[in-house]
């Protein structure tokens, strides 16, 4: 049986840990926070940059995942399609952009079936899938960026619905704790983590989005509301494949985050979600706009 002292211990060892850990999540957003914050602000080929290599890196780190080596077989198709369709968003070709997406993932799964010796089918599927996943992180950021009234303010709001979402959900989660919300995926997310940070999402979104956008504020809390659903969701989804895959971070990459994709997962969500809200609602000329004027 244990003893006090032992108890003692072990809790100071987990508030030890934890707090280290806390430390480093904010020493890595202070300095990943204005890198995103200013690259959305100059935009043009700087922000369409930064988000081709963050797709890049997402890519190479969900072919190591799920197929246990980033294979240069499997990663060319991707990497040139994520480059070409950089290539066009930046000349304002939207739509040849995801055509080459859906070109480099249909590649991807057929070279990595051209081996069932050495990629299992599910595998190619989960392979080609990756260029999908990288292929939002590239496109829809970037779409909402090219309205030159609009695309720096619903940026702003979406930074600030999805890191707020983070944080309190991670500071309500760790002071409340109580049940977990799906513990089958993640151990450590709980009911009291999620609901404070849908507050937070909502109180922030609102707050930036009537601020720099001029959104209305019914509106905008609403808005809030579903990209900080769907930003959870994005990080349960990444929890169930880190978990299908038997890994606990994408890759060490980010002191305290792992890897960039498990820095982006909410936000690689709530921006594919809020560009399609855009483009229902203006079309793909002005995704900014449609979201944010209501």
């Amino acid at each position: 049986m244990s003893t006090p002292n032992h108890h003692d211990a072990r809790a100071g060892a987990a508030a030890a840990s934890d707090g280290r850990n806390l430390s480093r999540r904010i020493a890595s957003a202070l300095v990943l926070a204005p890198i995103g914050i200013i690259a959305a602000f100059f935009g043009g080929w700087l922000f369409l940059a930064a988000c081709a290599i963050a797709a890049g890196i997402i890519l190479w780190e969900w072919t190591s995942l799920v197929v246990r080596s980033a294979d240069p077989v499997i990663l060319v198709p991707g990497l040139t399609a994520l480059l070409a369709a950089a290539i066009l968003a930046g000349a304002s070709e939207a739509g040849p952009a995801m055509g080459v997406v859906a070109a480099g993932t249909m590649l991807t799964g057929a070279v990595m079936a051209a081996w069932p010796g050495r990629y299992v089918p599910d595998t190619a599927l989960w392979g080609a899938g990756g260029v999908i996943y990288a292929g939002i992180v590239l496109l829809s950021p970037v779409l909402l960026r090219s309205d030159p009234e609009f695309g720096f303010a619903a940026l702003l709001f979406l930074f600030a619905t999805v890191w707020a979402t983070d944080v309190f959900a991670y500071l309500v989660g760790r002071k409340l704790g109580g049940p977990l919300l799906w513990p089958q995926v993640s151990p450590n997310k709980t009911w009291s983590g999620a609901i404070g940070g849908l507050g937070g999402g909502v109180a922030a979104g609102t707050l930036v989005a009537y601020a720099s956008g001029g959104t209305k504020p019914v509106a905008a809390a609403v808005l809030a509301l579903i990209l900080s659903i769907v930003a959870q969701g994005g990080d349960l989804f990444e929890s169930a494949v880190k978990r299908r895959f038997g890994a606990k971070d994408a890759s060490s990459l980010i002191p305290g985050h792992g890897g960039v994709m498990d820095r982006l997962d909410g936000f690689l969500f709530a921006a594919f979600v809020a560009v399609l809200i855009g483009i229902a609602r203006q079309g793909l000329a002005a995704p900014a706009r449609g979201m944010l004027v209501w």
